[in-house]
């Protein structure tokens, strides 16, 4: 069974879902693939993962690095739960290229190269947004490309983490 629950951002409304192991989602309202992987049965309930996010978010959004991480579930294909792992180890304030994760992943696997388009595809189907840090992904010219959220939103977060690229 699934739960979801609401936050209100300074960037617009957030949707969080979680299962009894932790979070399993959360979305920009209306971004690309919302509530992607949801089970049609769930319901609105509060729980403390919730409660753990959203003290995350809070800290987040007042330009805080949060010192603790809520449980998150996430799941996916074994490349997708590689690439989302590359992505948790961005530190707050930095960003990386889908080239540069892509490479990463090719050290992983033993093998030359690796596609930087099928790491920018399971980039941009991390259902944790935010806490799982797409939005610190840049395009190989340090453009700001590919955002699920957005454009708007993915220089707003980076902004507020006072990011340089």
């Amino acid at each position: 069974m699934q739960y979801i629950s609401h936050y209100k951002s300074p960037m617009g409304d957030l949707l969080l879902a979680a299962d009894h192991i932790g979070l399993t989602g959360l979305w920009f309202e209306g971004q690309k693939y919302y509530a992607s992987k949801l089970d049609p049965e769930h319901q609105e309930k509060e729980l403390p993962v919730f409660q753990r996010t959203k003290e995350w978010l809070d800290l987040y959004f007042a330009g805080k690095e949060p010192d603790f991480t809520p449980p998150i579930h996430m799941t996916g294909t074994d490349f997708q739960m590689k690439v989302w792992e590359i992505l948790r180890r961005i530190p707050y304030g930095r960003t990386t290229t889908y080239k540069e994760i892509a490479q990463k992943m090719a050290e992983q696997k033993g093998v030359d190269h690796m596609s930087a388009q099928a790491v920018g595809g399971a980039v941009g189907h991390n259902k944790i947004s935010i806490l799982i840090p797409c939005h610190r992904v840049l395009g190989t010219d340090g453009s700001l490309t590919g955002y699920a959220g957005g454009i708007d939103k993915k220089e707003k977060l980076l902004a507020l983490e006072k990011a340089i690229f």
